[in-house]
């Protein structure tokens, strides 16, 4: 099982690394005025690419059936090892990515920015937020999968693809990220490391309290982080469309 999970995730790291140094060699090629941007930045282009193809495999075993017996192995881990004490703690810590504290949250953060004419990182910030939620709706609606029974836990609504606390929360933290960074150039690396942090935390959480699978945390962030993403290109397609 274990030797199986290892060959699988290196079959995945290889497959990116060979993605992000054709596309790499393919800028070079065609647009020569984003290759530089490119490498740059290429440890963040690793980690996108790193994130679609977990995000696709991982949402891909999820979903033709019930959890498989490494997740299983992974959530029972957990519980043995995580005490009890700690429970109030990380029902907390999920508390703070659900959507009592996130739209708010997500409404005072759109409005301030809005307020300090950021305009395009408040929509982005926006947009991105609500992409989220309806993902999590939609994948919930077309997916049965069923929340884990190991132990006794807190009844949640829903099937149990995918994680909505991680995604939403995941989401959030990443398009706030994407909006501070033109705003503080110098606090960006806090900043990340910062949303990597509670991303981690509310993923966890969800395991400790054993309402989730742990493919379905892993989907659910790679999701997360991918939708704030898709919305930033496609805000900026469209105003150079505009432009022109």
């Amino acid at each position: 099982m274990l030797l199986q999970f290892l060959k699988e995730t290196a079959k995945l790291a290889i497959i990116a690394v060979l993605l992000s140094f054709l596309l790499r060699r393919y800028l070079r090629w065609r647009k020569p005025n984003l290759a530089t941007t490119a490498e740059e930045h290429r440890l963040f282009v690793l980690l996108i690419l790193g994130a679609v193809l977990i995000g696709l495999k991982v949402s891909e075993e999820a979903l033709i059936g019930g959890s498989g017996p490494i997740d299983k192995a992974i959530l029972l881990f957990v519980h043995r090892n995580v005490p009890p004490s700690w429970t109030p703690f990380f029902e907390m810590v999920t508390l703070t990515g659900s959507f009592r504290v996130l739209f708010p949250l997500s409404l005072i953060s759109c409005l301030t920015l809005f307020a300090f004419k950021k305009r395009f990182e408040s929509l982005l910030l926006a947009l991105s937020t609500i992409c989220g939620g309806l993902t999590i709706y939609l994948l919930k609606q077309l997916t049965d999968r069923e929340r884990p029974a190991l132990w006794e836990t807190r009844w949640y609504w829903g099937t149990s693809f995918p994680s909505g606390h991680t995604l939403e929360t995941t989401c959030f933290a990443m398009a706030l990220a994407l909006c501070l960074r033109p705003i503080w150039p110098d606090k960006v690396r806090p900043v990340r490391i910062t949303a990597l942090l509670w991303v981690v935390l509310v993923g966890w959480s969800r395991l400790v309290l054993g309402v989730h699978w742990p493919t379905d945390v892993m989907a659910a962030a790679c999701i997360g982080m991918l939708i704030p993403l898709a919305v930033q290109f496609l805000l900026v397609r469209m105003a150079l469309a505009k432009a022109k």
